[in-house]
């Protein structure tokens, strides 16, 4: 092995360490000249203590080395070495010089000598001893983890110093348990109200009872009569999204409420239910059918996770209303009351044997199509234009022109004493579909639906209630259906170079499938209109969308669009051929051919399985068909894609030359909508602007195009395109360089458009175009908006007009799930902070949860962990995250391996351990989301659905993990590890990424999780021990070596502890051992941050004016990096963390009574912090903590699981971590040391029970702001408890444990909750809209000046608003006699509470100063005040965090 010898600095008396060339990139205090190279040579073998050179796992050398004596100097020999030339004239000239070093070398070996008998190696501290023991011990047993070793035995690198412990010398807690649940309100918790209340309330004996069911869902799925942003006012049906299921898979579930003026004691739980199905009645005199009443069904538990049809009287094609029936916990006796639901809706579609109806296709799609078309892009020579790639690139440009369709359905002969009951028209589309009935919208969905899934697995159809349209005179009437067309995900143009690598995606020709499953009255059923039936009169034409695509935006053809105006309508409806006039043309109708495979799944799949290397191939194949396989039709599986909001203009600026800017305030995903259309377009006189120009038009047409953008250029202030280049290409354009001039048009291969190639990037941009002539259809006030895609956006740019256009909105787009969790505070940078995660999610969960909306559009499996804690606070996301572990279950490859992204598209595979897995992080993500699933939403029968894939997953690591992580270059023992190794790891932090510690991290999380499902599915058998001895081997081998040195848990080497994630991880995840838990944490405290050279940073720095540069030195947020002025990123008080340690760090703070640091770190100022991105007028999260204009998303929520945070610690609410369906909560506020940091928080979060609610406040804070922190005030609390919730409310105390007298009382009778919260809301929007309160300043670049200046800017992102159970509404609450809670120091109290509203308020509570400073040590140091504090309270010391619980998915990583 080639070494090179570096010298630490004595001042520690360390030895020198002696490190491979390929681990020894930082930079050495000193190192040996290059001419001495023989000396290093030399001493590597010539070591002070005779040690074992051991071989890297992938060197072809010999296994064993001898023991080099030392003081003996070895002569290399040319037969030594490589018999090359060149390393021959290098030994040589060695060789010469030796002698002349001879006398240099010896001097130094003695003077290593004389430091190494002075050194003592000190022994490892008992608790260390016993663990590496212990740990040796079990791990020899286990073959598993052995069959690579000959031995455990300790580092052999002799040259670490096993130091004493820094903080041996504090005497941590003993540990114990330290929460301890009492029942202040009595067992029961049933108080009797009072007489007079009773009177007042007095009810009718047939009164309803206390408890509403609301949210009613089959399969996770709700129906939604309209989307709240849907520019339709005359959509046919009466719903936008209509749940579908399968007969054979039917599973009710509904959600618990208050009824408002209700007791109480009356809405503790639901004590029985009843269900009742019935056919879909249209009119008072259609006859109520029921297909199934379930009877009383009585329920000791209360509301139950699940009810599950088992029967078969629901046939395909019945459209079926619904409702329950809940008994409440009044009159134990005789039942309780009974309050009933509204009536929902679902139906049942057909599986794929029962479907009729087959794929088609218009007919050029379908011959268009070359068998190299497949594989075009596979080789590595796609980056240089193949005649494979232009001939891929001419056939989708014959079919670039998207295809719709349509059928007549005539007037059906239905005998007269008979008619429809019900009639439901079921579509699906590949790319994307809307569908139509009688020239009216069926939804406002289309840019996204089907959602995207491996197509040639399974894809989803949707379901329309047609019904009205259909029965009594309807039947009497032709009809005809719509289906237009987008490219989706399917057809896409085809570009090489991309980030995503779209060519190992299934495609095909567009094609759309559908039929109308009718049931009359009589129980006949029958089935019309299917495709692929010629009697059906299906019909094909190329509409007016030339292009479409969901990165680069659509091209509209007005003209067309006005052309075919009434086309999904019977009365424009003509017989195919009979026009003369279509002869020849493009838009001519056709009749539609079927869209027929000509390969096979599994010869597809098992192309991918080798380009994956899941396979043992050694040779390469490439896939060649025309056309790919299509899968199973399954009904939706998620809500769908649907505008959820309208969005108007903040502000429209005039750029000149006919260029207006559109400001919406915040970014999201969508497009514009123009409800009067665009004014006419003119040609500026200097030409158009960069991005708006268009070369592939005729000369005769005239267009107006719309560029969308989130993010301004700091010179022009016009959109940053490069920012968001769609798939990753740009140049850099003119202010950027990051990428050369060119590359993107390069790279992109021969299909890349060439209207973006002038922009330099990839755009966002929809062009409508028009004749220039007139005298023809159509005109530019006929626009309205494009469909078949979503764009990325807070800005966009219409161009070139000479007034800008009117009454235009932007649709927010996302998944239309129900959005059930909120936060507030005092705080507006904390309240921004959640705002910035909240909008990035709302952009990037679109049928997939996306990494950003824009660049790539997939989704991650490190994102979806790292983030999925906030959306599933934000939003039910029950079946969505369903969905998403569906999704990687279709990519798992048959040796068990998990991919890192779902769908596969070979992104970073090279960062995991081989064998077709992804970087082991991101491919645990399906098994990780499963148990998270079950602790939120309670379904089993997911998990059983699911144990055998997760099983499968970790039978592969089990089989490839530890050698396939020697492979990666981790030695057994960690030698020389100390920074980012093989693996994505930490992603986007400052620091080195410990990728040793995320793969094994994840490997055990995957054990655990395993270990989860199979325990809550009864499982007793392999699945659960094998992944319990799998979890508790991994996680003892992590603490042995992490603890081995007394480094605190982190790598043995010590150049190691700058790496992320570190204690954090440790702490939050239960890996460390629980004797060390507090020592641990003072190791924590002591890391420290550093500077930061990022270009944009290190510039702005140079552009900044002397007074603001000198505060900014003074407030320690610029400081010296190597002698020169740079931003410093702080430990404590903002983040360096990456997407995983965010959350690990926050949680373990404010777990362990930090809270006060943790929310240093959230209202921190400077680079990484919130701070630092509203500054730079952010309305999403970035991709990174530090600014980039032309690489890092601008939009990307993987950051973002301090949302939780802000709701668990800030307000003080999250799910109990062993709780199953949402079922029980934890309350635990956790107040600032100061008033000045936070004055009052509010959270609610919605569960599969009801929505839980939590609010506090600082009660008689002094006017006097300067004594914010040395006041004595009092604490107030609220607290919302919904029927057949459980939870605990803990207690206010101090760090270390002491507690205070709290007063509790709880409410007799609930007011109407929802109109305190409708009044609170309106509050607050009036509130926002003022932007008086929100985040108030910008860094903006002055052109003039050359200059950044700080500008006030008023903005409503940031807000505060009080929670809504401190309205006024609630005022009037009248109260049980209060009860006291004696304060202690032995033991934290826990109060359970049952359903209801709480009021506690804590006396006496003392504000004390927030740690202040002014300079470098500050802002970046350690925590001393901490790491060397006697007593680290009780929390780190408390019993139940020493081990992970079997039942606990949230600290299972």
């Amino acid at each position: 092995p080639h070494c090179v010898l570096r010298w630490q600095e004595i001042k520690d008396n360390t030895p020198p360490i002696i490190m491979s060339t390929a681990a020894a990139a930082a930079p050495p205090s000193r190192k040996v000249p290059t001419d001495q190279i023989i000396v290093v040579i030399l001493l590597a073998f010539a070591a002070i203590i005779p040690f074992t050179v051991r071989l890297h796992p992938l060197s072809n050398g010999h296994n064993n080395y001898s023991e080099i004596m030392p003081y003996k100097l070895l002569k290399p020999t040319v037969a030594d070495f490589s018999s090359s030339q060149q390393t021959k004239k290098e030994i040589e000239f060695l060789e010469n010089d030796l002698e002349s070093l001879k006398k240099q070398s010896t001097e130094l070996i003695n003077e290593l000598t004389q430091l190494t008998k002075q050194q003592q190696f000190k022994q490892v501290t008992n608790n260390n001893q016993v663990i590496a023991d212990t740990t040796a011990k079990e791990a020899t047993n286990n073959t598993q983890f052995n069959k690579k070793n000959k031995s455990k035995d300790e580092f052999t690198n002799q040259s670490i110093e096993i130091k004493p412990d820094r903080f041996a010398q504090f005497t941590e807690r003993e540990p114990k348990k330290w929460w301890v649940r009492t029942d202040l309100f009595g067992s029961s918790q049933q108080a009797t109200a009072p007489a007079a209340v009773m009177r007042n309330l007095q009810q009718d004996k047939d009164d309803v009872g206390a408890i509403i069911p609301f949210d009613l869902s089959v399969n996770h799925l709700q129906l939604v009569d309209r989307a709240p942003g849907s520019p339709y006012t005359d959509l046919t049906v009466n719903e936008e999204f209509l749940p579908l299921v399968l007969s054979s898979d039917i599973a009710f579930r509904w959600r618990s409420k208050a009824r408002p003026e209700s007791l109480a004691q009356d809405g503790v739980k639901t004590t029985a239910y009843q269900i009742i199905a019935r056919r879909a009645a249209y009119s008072d005199d259609d006859e109520s059918i029921i297909l199934w009443d379930s009877g009383k069904v009585n329920v000791s538990d209360g509301l139950p996770d699940v009810v599950i049809y088992n029967e078969s009287k629901m046939e395909i094609g019945t459209v079926i209303e619904w409702k329950v029936t809940v008994w409440d916990a009044s009159q134990p006796n005789d039942g309780g009351k009974p309050s009933s639901s509204d009536w929902s809706k679902f139906a049942v579609g057909p599986s794929q044997s029962e479907w009729q109806g087959q794929w088609i296709s218009h007919p050029i799609d379908i011959e268009s199509w070359d068998e190299t078309d497949a594989s075009a892009f596979w080789a590595s020579a796609a980056m240089k234009g193949t005649p494979n790639q232009r001939t891929a690139c001419r056939n989708w440009e014959k079919r670039s022109q998207l295809p719709i369709f349509r059928t007549k359905l005539a007037a059906l002969d239905i005998p007269e004493n008979d008619d429809i009951a019900t009639a439901l028209l079921v579509v699906s589309g590949l790319g994307s579909f809307r569908a139509s009935l009688d020239g009216k919208p069926l939804s406002s969905s289309g840019p996204l639906d089907p959602p995207f899934t491996d197509f040639a697995q399974r894809v989803s159809y949707r379901g329309f209630d047609v019904t009205p349209y259909l029965n009594g005179d309807g039947a009497k009437t032709d009809h005809v259906v719509g289906i237009s067309m987008g490219s989706g995900w399917w057809d896409h143009r085809p570009i090489a170079g991309s980030f995503i690598r779209l060519q190992f995606l299934p495609k095909g020709a567009v094609t759309c499938v559908a039929q109308i499953n009718l049931t009359y009255k009589s129980g006949k059923t029958e089935v019309v209109i299917p495709t692929g039936d010629e009697s059906s009169g299906w019909q094909a034409a190329k509409g007016h969308l030339r292009e479409s695509s969901l990165f680069t935006g659509e091209y509209i053809d007005l003209q067309s669009k006005a052309e075919f105006d009434g086309w999904d309508t019977a009365q424009n409806w003509k017989e195919l051929y009979s026009d003369p006039a279509d002869s020849g043309s493009i838009h001519a109708w056709v009749m539609p051919q079927r869209y027929v495979s000509d390969t096979t799944l599994a010869k597809w799949r098992h192309h991918l399985h080798v380009k994956a290397k899941a396979v043992p191939l050694s040779q390469q194949e490439v896939p060649l068909h025309k056309l790919s396989p299509i899968g199973r039709l399954i009904p939706h599986e998620a809500p769908p894609v649907m505008p959820m909001e309208r969005v108007y203009p903040d502000e429209v600026l005039n750029l000149g030359g006919g260029r207006w800017m559109i400001d919406f305030g915040k970014a999201f995903s969508g497009m514009l909508r123009f409800e009067s259309g665009l004014p006419h377009p003119f040609l500026p006189a200097q030409g158009y602007p960069r991005g708006h120009e268009v070369s592939t038009l005729s000369e005769d047409e005239s267009f107006i195009t719309v560029v969308y953008g989130e993010r301004l250029e700091l010179f022009t202030h016009d959109i940053n395109l490069p920012l968001v280049a769609g798939m990753g290409l740009h140049d850099g354009g003119p202010r950027h360089k990051s990428h050369k001039s060119g590359d993107a048009e390069n790279k992109g291969g021969p299909c890349y458009p060439k209207d973006h190639i002038k922009a330099g990037s990839l755009l966002q941009r929809d062009v409508y175009i028009l004749p220039k002539t007139d005298g023809g259809k159509g005109s530019f006030s006929g626009a309205r908006q494009s469909h078949f895609t979503t764009h990325a956006f807070r800005f966009a740019e219409v161009c070139c007009t000479k007034e800008p256009p009117s009454d235009v909105t932007a649709l927010a787009y996302r998944s239309s799930f129900k959005e059930w969790g909120d936060f507030s505070s005092s705080n507006v940078r904390i309240n921004g902070g959640y705002e910035l995660v909240k909008n990035a999610l709302n952009a990037n969960l679109l049928g997939i949860q996306s990494d950003c909306p824009h660049r790539e559009k997939i989704q991650y499996g490190g994102d979806i962990i790292a983030d999925s804690p906030a959306a599933l606070h934000l939003y039910d996301m029950s079946a969505f995250y369903r969905k998403v572990v569906l999704d990687w279950a279709d990519q798992q490859w048959d040796n068990g391996a998990y991919a890192g992204t779902s769908y596969w598209l070979m992104l970073n595979d090279q960062t995991g351990i081989g064998s077709g897995s992804g970087e082991t992080v991101w491919a645990s993500a399906p098994v990780v989301m499963t148990a998270r699933h079950m602790r939120h939403y309670g379904d089993l029968v997911f998990l059983e659905r699911t144990l055998d894939k997760h099983f499968k997953w970790l039978s592969f690591l089990q089989q490839h993990f530890d050698e396939g992580m020697l492979r990666k270059g981790y030695h057994e023992e960690l030698e020389d590890y100390y920074k980012s190794g093989s693996g994505l790891g930490d992603w986007l932090g400052f620091r080195y990424r410990d990728t040793w510690l995320t793969h094994q991290g994840f490997y055990m999380a995957s054990a655990r999780s395993v270990a989860y499902i199979a325990e809550k599915l009864g499982t007793k058998g392999s699945e659960l021990n094998t992944a319990l001895e799998i979890s508790k081997l991994v996680k003892d081998r992590i603490a042995r070596l992490y603890l081995k040195y007394n480094q605190g848990f982190l790598p043995p080497d010590p150049r190691g502890k700058f790496m992320s994630p570190g204690q954090e991880m440790g702490l939050f995840s239960r890996m460390v051992p629980g004797d060390r838990r507090c020592n641990v944490l003072r190791h924590y405290f002591s890391r420290i941050g550093h500077t930061w050279p990022g270009s944009a940073e290190m510039n702005f720095i140079k552009h900044i004016d002397w007074a603001t540069k000198e505060s900014m030195k003074a407030s320690g947020e610029i400081t010296k990096r190597e002698g020169q002025d740079a931003m410093g990123w702080s430990q404590w008080h903002g983040f360096n963390e990456g997407i995983f340690a965010v959350r690990y760090a926050l949680n373990t703070l404010s777990e362990s009574g930090y809270h006060n640091v943790a929310l240093d770190k959230a209202t921190g100022f400077g680079v990484g912090t919130w701070e630092y991105m509203l500054s730079h007028n952010a309305t999403t999260h970035w991709e990174s903590w530090w600014r980039s204009e032309d690489m890092y998303s601008h939009n990307h929520p993987m950051l973002g699981a301090s949302a939780e945070w802000m709701v668990s610690a800030v307000a003080g609410l999250e799910l109990e971590p062993t709780t199953t369906g949402g079922r029980d909560v934890v309350f635990w506020p956790r107040f600032p040391n100061s008033a000045s940091t936070l004055k009052y928080a509010g959270a609610t979060q919605g569960t599969r029970r009801g929505d839980f609610a939590i609010a506090w406040e600082f009660v008689d804070l002094p006017q006097d702001k300067t004594l914010y922190d040395s006041a004595i005030v009092q604490i107030h609390i609220r607290a919302y408890v919904p029927p057949d919730g459980k939870a605990v409310l803990r207690l206010p105390e101090y760090r270390n444990g002491e507690g205070l007298d709290s007063m509790l009382k709880k409410a007799l009778v609930l007011l109407d909750m929802n109109e305190a919260i409708l009044l609170s809301d309106d509050e607050c929007t009036s509130r926002r809209k003022s932007k008086l309160h929100g985040f108030g300043y910008n860094w903006e670049f002055d052109q003039r000046s050359m200059l950044w200046m700080k500008v006030n800017r008023s903005k409503p992102i940031g807000t505060p608003c009080r929670h809504f159970l401190f309205h006024s509404h609630l005022d009037y609450v009248e109260w049980d006699k209060p009860i006291k809670a004696p304060r202690t120091s032995e033991n934290g109290v826990e109060v359970i509470l049952s359903p209801g509203l709480y009021d506690v308020v804590v006396n006496n509570w003392q504000l004390t100063p927030e740690v202040k400073g002014a300079n470098r040590d500050w802002r970046i140091g350690a925590r001393q005040e901490y790491s060397e504090a006697e007593d680290l309270g009780p929390y780190c010391a408390d019993s139940d965090s020493f081990d992970w619980d079997i039942g606990d998915a949230s600290h299972l990583i």
